[in-house]
């Protein structure tokens, strides 16, 4: 059965809850994702997401019909409305403000797994403070969607501070003046959507397997800097790295490295170790001192590739 399935199954009776939380054997194959943005749970696998619950504290939200098939289950000695919304089953909390935090109680202890996932929106730091302090198995992976521009002081606490998070992805814009100063700490996987605060300093101390810049502001010697950085043994874990500029030579980022890249026109198709997918039409392939080979590939709309191969798919659970 599907895991919202088996949560509907599980408000049946006590006996059906039982038999769910003692008997499942087995494993998720994904992790589970609580949403501050949407109020949801949902399993994330690596091709797709499936929505588990979805919360809710608002009546204007609920339609007519949602009203009338609403029925009421009891969730930590609270009756608690449940109805349909699209496919998804949706818990409808009367006025309780920790409605996100007792659905997740819920769920963990139902299935007996931890929170890998959170997105954020408003109340980052607490968020993630709150699913660290709650279990044993460090927080894996945060999404900040904060609309605007996100505090320097969140950005910092989630690149600098929170060192149990292997997989950050920022959504929001940083504050004009922001500067990160110092050395990163190790991230996996490292998603900037507004990259123009990234510098050719910062990429330098980065040690990550999959980096990601949009509407980034690094010039093609930046680029060809970062590319020497890598060839001489720099960010060794590194897998894939891409950043959109809108403004790239692949001539100038090659420069002064030619004669160490070979020109492949067939397709190649490229899915990191967490999930993102490149079709390299063509591409100069260029090797390391111990063999290791890359390929830097051109996209029109400005962005710069650079797959390093073999792919791998290891470390996205």
């Amino acid at each position: 059965m599907e895991s919202d399935s088996l949560v509907l199954l599980s408000f049946c009776s006590r006996k059906s809850h039982s038999v769910i939380k003692t008997q499942r054997r087995a494993p998720f194959d994904g992790r589970l994702c609580v949403s501050e943005y949407r109020n949801y749970l949902s399993y994330i696998t690596f091709q797709k997401r499936d929505c588990v619950l979805s919360v809710s504290s608002k009546d204007a939200f609920i339609t007519s019909k949602e009203r009338e098939e609403m029925e009421y289950v009891r969730i930590n000695r609270q009756y608690v409305g449940m109805y349909r919304s699209k496919g998804n089953l949706v818990l409808h909390w009367h006025g309780n403000t920790g409605e996100l935090k007792d659905t997740t109680d819920y769920v963990t202890d139902l299935f007996n797994i931890d929170v890998s996932e959170v997105c954020v929106f408003k109340d980052a730091i607490k968020m993630i403070e709150w699913v660290n302090r709650r279990q044993k198995t460090p927080l894996k992976k945060v999404v900040n969607i904060a609309w605007g521009v996100i505090p320097s002081e969140v950005l910092i606490y989630i690149l600098r501070d929170c060192t149990t998070l292997s997989e950050i992805s920022i959504h929001a814009e940083a504050a004009p003046n922001f500067r990160f100063s110092g050395n990163f700490r190790n991230i996996d996987c490292l998603e900037v959507w507004h990259g123009k605060w990234v510098t050719i300093d910062n990429l330098l101390t980065m040690d990550g397997i999959v980096i990601s810049l949009e509407k980034s502001t690094l010039t093609n010697t930046d680029l060809n800097v970062f590319l020497r950085h890598w060839l001489s043994g720099g960010c060794p874990r590194l897998k894939l790295f891409s950043a959109t500029t809108g403004d790239v030579d692949i001539l100038q980022v090659l420069h002064g490295l030619m004669h160490n890249a070979v020109l492949v026109e067939n397709r190649r198709d490229y899915t990191s170790p967490f999930g993102h997918q490149w079709i390299l039409w063509d591409g100069y392939d260029i090797q390391r001192t111990d063999g290791v080979t890359a390929t830097v590939h051109y996209q029109p709309l400005g962005a710069l590739v650079i797959a390093v191969w073999p792919e791998t798919s290891d470390n996205y659970n």
